[in-house]
């Protein structure tokens, strides 16, 4: 962390405002309209969620504008891809991001890992069904094995509902220290997590539960490097009490205990959540 801890050093004074990509803009009027591509008919099946994740709100919080080369971690099903990847297809680039498989799925079975290992190949194909965007058009590698000329080109990375599983297993600092190799200077990591109450007993909310406390959150990010800009409140839900016996998937939409006090948990809705702005310093 020598060098992280350096650049901290250097720019101790340094007042970090959020990050402008003004010189990259399109001036272009027909640049994607985000809440048209919200609406879009191929989130027919997705827009159910939305009340919950707001994602109109939340991409306007983390500034994210259609010239960007975006990367989005760990994209599973594509709730978020079938808007990030059509929003910057004229005239930015979308990356899906996975997990660094060895680690993630350590003591999987073979083949599991080994389907895994195929994302690279496969994903684009995938966005491609979803959206109607050539495959050629979209990238996709592990997050540990990026291609080298991709290193230091992203003018952001999105990380949705996806740090529970790496604190989990110990991961959360390779997400970060190679995000921060993939970011260019001046690049934001935009973060929404499952939110734990500050004073949740430490066994809860290490994200086997899928929460995690927000000030720890936090606490990493900043002892990697990174300076938080902002947080937000878009993606909180005063509702949860986030202390489920089954954990965050007690709520919806996985409902874990099926009919039994479904209907509670469908007027909690989905999870309370910290909505976190982190930007790497310029050099």
């Amino acid at each position: 962390m020598f060098r992280k801890s350096a650049l901290i050093a250097a720019t101790a004074l340094t007042v970090f405002a959020l990050p402008s990509f003004a010189d990259n803009h399109m001036e272009d009027a027909a640049a994607p309209v985000l809440s048209e591509v919200i609406a879009a008919d191929i989130r027919t099946d997705d827009a159910a969620r939305d009340v919950y994740r707001h994602p109109l709100e939340t991409l306007e919080f983390f500034g994210i504008t259609p010239d960007m080369k975006l990367g989005e971690y760990s994209p599973g099903g594509g709730w978020y891809t079938r808007i990030l990847a059509p929003y910057v297809a004229e005239t930015g680039t979308y990356v899906g991001v996975n997990a660094d498989v060895d680690r993630y799925m350590a003591g999987s079975d073979a083949d599991r890992i080994a389907s895994a290992k195929k994302f690279p190949e496969t994903f684009p194909a995938n966005v491609a069904e979803w959206t109607g965007i050539p495959a050629e058009n979209i990238m996709a590698y592990e997050i540990d094995e990026p291609p080298e000329a991709e290193l230091g080109t992203l003018d952001a990375m999105l990380v949705f509902r996806a740090l529970h599983g790496l604190s989990s297993r110990e991961m959360v600092d390779s997400l970060i220290d190679d995000t921060w190799d993939l970011l260019k200077p001046g690049g934001i990591v935009g973060v929404v997590q499952h939110r734990a109450p500050e004073d949740a007993p430490r066994d809860y909310a290490q994200g086997g539960n899928g929460y995690l406390k927000q000030s720890e959150v936090i606490a990493i990010f900043e002892s990697e490097g990174f300076e938080l800009i902002d947080t937000s409140e878009v993606n909180a839900n005063a509702k949860d009490p986030a202390n489920h016996e089954g954990g965050v998937w007690t709520l919806p939409p996985t409902l874990r205990f099926g009919d039994e006090n479904k209907a509670e948990y469908e007027a909690i809705g989905e999870s309370d959540r910290m909505t976190l702005l982190f930007k790497k310093p310029e050099e």
